[in-house]
């Protein structure tokens, strides 16, 4: 009889590894904390995910899983303290409609959370999807994967032969994700052909990467990149500075007088041993550091490592080497106005740019100067950083995609009037807001408080029916046209949208000269 109850039970849903059962809420199906993966915790931190742990019986996931180790206020607020974290956190969860679709499998949508690869979760928001399932019909997906340290710097010089390190171990997770999701999408009433990958500032950095990962072919069929800094991958022997050098601040934080932290054995012996929240310490004074001692660049990154990612991805997609997949690629009208006091990480103080432009050649120097009078005053310099770091790289995955899959570009302007007061304007991640209604958070209620949320929720409405749209046909509406370099037509998201031909042309040809090897 238990069987039978089991089997009637539309909350019970059978995975590859175990049932679980989730919960009505709001008009849509939920399940939480599915495990993709085995904890990568003990003998299994910094290896590749493994397959998760069959479990028997029916699984609850009514409840989201752990939070990747991080700290709620380091340079950028991260999970709430309330939230427990965990190296089990390789988690996900499906969010579906609550009612019948006659039989048909509707398009998945997986979300990759942003946060600088440092902080960040899927349950940062806990409705986050809920008006795209409900509305739009889709299956939502929100991943968990591996922050800070644990996920995002290259070790390799501190490997075992009995304790091997790897790397891109955050990366890997995430195709590990998009892996299960191929296997048990179905069983949610989700398409696994019409999967569409999209996320937001690191996230999005995920989604450009995953573009040029040989091992993501095949897990999804479209993607979107939110304010990705699509630049933001390094080779080798850059990664390895800096995880030399958090292994040095590792081994101050652990004050162990024994540990000599230039051997590798006692390197690799602290790393596998500390605490993850001691290892969070570490990463955030890394990434402290970082702006200053090395402008322009962001210590946790994706790592060429000539396997797993085998080559730069702007370049992958220049040769028509990443998958071509339709695309929607976009950035903010100000990125780089949020990125002040303790998220002050671009480079946007004069010693920082004077550091940009000594790599830069000096023909380019003047005409790049013009167009941010004033430079490196403030708001210039925000400007000119959120340009460097976000803009200019997604024109580049915009103009070298579109010669080989259909591709749209997209800026967002809107911007409630407390945005406007704040000098705020339409800065890195408004968009989110508007996309997912995160009204009834404190900061959304915030930035409408002064008006403009009817506005604000009109464009994210446009917004959520492209972005849906895009995930079920693999186009937008028809009113945004396809970029080409042509014409480079781009979908401006306002009070009123408009379709507008090379948006800042003069400064797109001046960062070209600026920066010709982006």
């Amino acid at each position: 009889m238990r069987g039978v109850e089991r089997a009637m039970d539309p909350q019970v849903v059978e995975t590859d590894a175990g049932a679980v059962r989730g919960r009505r809420r709001r008009g849509t199906r939920q399940w939480r904390g599915i495990p993709y993966a085995s904890a990568p915790a003990g003998a299994l931190r910094f290896r590749a995910p493994r397959g998760p742990e069959p479990w028997g019986g029916v699984r609850d996931a009514a409840a989201f899983g752990p939070v990747a180790p991080q700290h709620r206020r380091g340079q950028f607020l991260g999970a709430a303290e309330h939230l427990a974290r965990s190296e089990d956190c390789l988690r996900l969860n499906v969010t579906a409609p609550d009612v019948d679709h006659g039989g048909g499998l509707r398009p998945v949508m997986v979300f990759v959370h942003g946060g600088a690869y440092s902080v960040g979760s899927a349950a940062e928001y806990p409705r986050q999807g809920e008006r795209l399932v409900r509305e739009h019909g889709v299956v939502y997906v929100g991943i968990d994967y591996r922050l800070g340290a644990l996920g995002w710097l290259d070790l390799r010089a501190y490997s075992r032969p009995e304790h091997p390190f790897e790397v891109n171990l955050g990366l890997r997770d995430q195709v590990a994700a998009l892996e299960w999701v191929r296997r048990n999408i179905r069983a949610f009433g989700g398409d696994p052909d019409r999967v569409t990958l999209f996320g937001e500032s690191s996230g999005g950095n995920s989604v450009t990467t995953l573009l040029a990962v040989p091992a993501a072919e095949g897990l999804f069929s479209s993607a979107i990149a939110q304010s990705s800094p699509a630049n933001a991958v390094y080779p080798p022997a850059v990664a390895q500075r800096w995880a030399a050098e958090y292994v040095r601040i590792l081994a101050r934080l652990v004050d162990d007088d024994d540990l000599d932290s230039e051997a590798p054995e006692d390197a690799a012996a602290m790393l596998r041993a500390a605490d993850p929240m001691r290892l969070a310490d570490a990463t955030t004074e890394l990434t402290v550091r970082t702006p200053d001692e090395h402008p322009g660049t962001i210590a946790l990154a994706p790592v060429i490592d000539g396997e797993f990612l085998p080559r730069r991805p702007l370049d992958a997609v220049r040769d028509g080497l990443a998958h071509r997949v339709p695309l929607i690629v976009g950035t903010n009208d100000r990125e780089g106005s949020l990125f002040e006091g303790r998220i002050d990480i671009l480079p946007t103080t004069k010693p920082r740019i004077r550091a940009i432009f000594a790599n830069t050649p000096k023909r380019a120097r003047k005409a790049i100067t013009a167009r941010y009078p004033g430079l490196p005053e403030r708001r210039a310099a925000a400007d000119f950083a959120g340009d460097f770091t976000f803009w200019f790289p997604t024109v580049k995955v915009a103009e070298r995609h579109s010669r080989w899959a259909p591709t749209w570009c997209y800026r967002f302007d809107a911007a409630p009037r407390a945005a406007r007061l704040l000098g705020l304007d339409a800065t890195h991640g408004l968009e989110l807001f508007a996309l997912f209604e995160k009204f009834d958070t404190p900061v959304g209620a915030g930035l409408t408080l002064l008006g403009g949320r009817r506005m604000f929720r009109a464009v994210g409405r446009r917004m959520q029916a492209h972005w849906t749209g895009f995930a079920a046909s693999g186009a937008p509406g028809d009113d945004w046209p396809r970029y080409d370099e042509a014409h480079r037509r781009t979908l401006v998201l306002d009070r009123v949208d408009r379709v507008i031909e090379d948006p800042r042309r003069k400064k797109r040809r001046a960062w070209q000269e600026f920066v010709p090897h982006v």
